[in-house]
């Protein structure tokens, strides 16, 4: 497969591309590939953003993010990067840098962008975005830990609505519309797309930078804070520091935009090796990062989840998952843990994501053996390889393996079990007892986290083996709804209201939570058709 253009690289790229561009006078009033339905926020250039505004703003370009497939939803990724994130929002809030107006009214959501570039960034309304090239490089979770630390701390104290509030010169309405239009222009026209990321680069060249300098050291200073209030290991930060440097003395090939966007200079690396307190100390602590071995092991088999998944060109698949079998491991004896590299998890996980994507069974079945006896120090760890043989199984189309290995040696309640646990009892012909145990978790699920498409999806699909096709249809409704498809979820819903007449109204609940759901679409689209239009007024002046 051909290497991907600048433009395609990845969404967190051109975001970050789109946020460093001038708009240029009347972009509103003259619309084109920015134009579409934003905030009605007036005319804020040179006033402090507000928490409202800015949440809206969020949500509004998390809306158009969340229908690109470089998004990525792999639940088991997205929990374990939000157990990382959950301690260092209740440390900011514990140290007093996240007042409550701030925790209540931002969506503190973390999301992964599949792009094998090392990068992070923040973006309005405390949504903070994690590449899987970040996630495969991170040596333990306290470097990890480290780089959501800076991000959250970036939001906290409101870099971003300091940074637009600036410049008196750049509409609030024109960054937004900026950041879509490049995001437009990427998947219908890559030249323009290349000729914005183009001029994002000259004005960093300008020093026009995402957040300047000071606002880069006062992330470093209060995330460092953060970091260690939450628990975690301190040198994370200083060897993130480190070891990036190093890897961009050595070479760069456009793969570490966070240096970037992040300058990263000596100094700063100086600054965060001295808040330790001692001066280039290492312990079995540092070494070893917080929670132990436990932590370790388990941070090394999502380093490997993540360098399976981040990989599209299939000569890179293949040579990840040839990997195992090319060191002499095959499917015979188990290798034992004693002196293992927590590396060789996170070769051997690498490898069996990879080649379970290739459809390649042997050396499948031979990384998974390896991972599997690599897990044993961590519980975590063997949950995650027992997920991915799961999945292994049920893509070979072999779903009552897959449920008695589940029954063996079940997963715990998280999110990504929940879901996994969906699609083996959809995949399967079972009794309708499992089905209808999965559609209570579901639904109780979707009830506290209604902006959860996959969960929704998944619903769907167990409603419709339980035969409740109007129910199935609303889920779907739901599901595009909360990707931002207001297309999509309108035509789910009035599929439902149709089967609803034809059947004489034999669920009234749900054809009138359908009919419900439908106005509540068509409000949304007349309030954003009305946000077009005062837009079109209210440009920069």
């Amino acid at each position: 497969m051909a290497q991907r253009s600048a433009a395609q690289r990845g969404l967190a790229g051109l975001l970050a591309a789109a946020l460093l561009l001038p708009v240029p006078a009347g972009v509103l009033a003259q619309g084109g590939p920015g134009r579409s339905a934003l905030p009605a926020l007036g005319d804020a250039a040179g006033e402090d953003l507000g928490i409202g505004a800015e949440r809206r703003i969020g949500d509004r370009i998390m809306q158009e993010a969340r229908r690109d497939p470089d998004l990525l939803d792999d639940a088991l990724l997205v929990d374990y990067v939000r157990s990382v994130f959950t301690p260092l929002l209740q440390a900011a809030k514990a140290r007093g840098d996240l007042p409550e107006e701030l925790a209540q009214h931002f969506a503190w959501e973390t999301f992964i962008v599949r792009d094998r570039s090392v990068n992070a960034f923040a973006l309005p309304g405390g949504y903070i975005g994690v590449h899987l090239g970040l996630l495969s490089m991170t040596a333990t979770r306290d470097e990890l830990a480290s780089v959501l630390a800076h991000e959250l701390s970036h939001v906290t104290q409101r870099h971003i609505a300091r940074m637009l509030a600036s410049n008196r010169r750049q509409s609030l309405l024109g960054v937004v519309a900026m950041i879509l239009g490049v995001m437009a222009a990427a998947r219908s026209n890559v030249d323009a797309a290349n000729a914005m990321i183009v001029g994002g680069q000259a004005a960093v060249a300008q020093g026009q930078l995402n957040f300047s300098r000071d606002m880069e050291r006062e992330a470093d200073r209060v995330g460092f804070g953060v970091l260690e209030q939450a628990g975690f290991a301190g040198s994370g930060m200083a060897g993130m520091f480190e070891r990036m440097q190093q890897a961009q003395r050595l070479t760069d090939y456009n793969q570490f935009p966070y240096l970037r966007s992040h300058p990263l200079t000596t100094e700063r690396v100086a600054e965060a090796r001295s808040r330790l307190g001692v001066e280039g100390a290492s312990t079995l602590l540092d070494l070893m990062g917080s929670g132990g071995a436990q932590a370790l092991w388990w941070h090394a088999a999502m380093q490997g989840r993540a360098r399976g998944l981040m990989e599209n060109r299939s000569e890179a698949l293949q040579r990840l998952a040839g990997s195992v079998t090319a060191a002499g491991h095959g499917t015979g004896s188990a290798p034992t843990t004693a002196g293992s590299d927590p590396q060789a998890l996170t070769a051997a996980y690498a490898a069996a994501v990879a080649a379970t994507r290739l459809k390649n069974w042997p050396q499948a079945d031979a990384a998974l053996a390896r991972a599997r006896a690599l897990a044993t120090p961590s519980v975590a760890a063997q949950r995650a390889v027992l997920q991915a043989q799961v999945e292994s199984l049920l893509e070979r189309d072999r779903p009552r393996e897959a449920a008695a290995l589940l029954a063996q040696a079940p997963l715990d309640g998280s999110r990504a079990a929940m879901l996994l646990g969906a699609r083996v009892v959809v995949a399967q012909p079972g009794p309708a007892q499992s089905l209808t145990r999965t559609a209570e978790e579901l639904r109780t699920w979707v009830a506290l986290h209604p902006q959860d498409g996959s969960a929704w999806m998944a619903l769907a699909q167990v409603e419709e083996r339980l035969g409740a096709r109007l129910a199935s249809l609303r889920a779907q409704g739901e599901a595009h709804l909360a990707w931002g498809d207001l297309s999509g979820a309108a035509d789910r819903l009035r599929a439902g209201q149709r089967l609803a007449r034809s059947t004489g109204g034999a669920d009234s609940v749900e054809a009138a939570v359908i009919d419900a759901r439908l106005k509540a679409i068509e409000e949304r689209r007349r309030r954003d058709q009305a946000d077009q239009r005062e837009e079109g007024g209210n440009g920069p002046r």
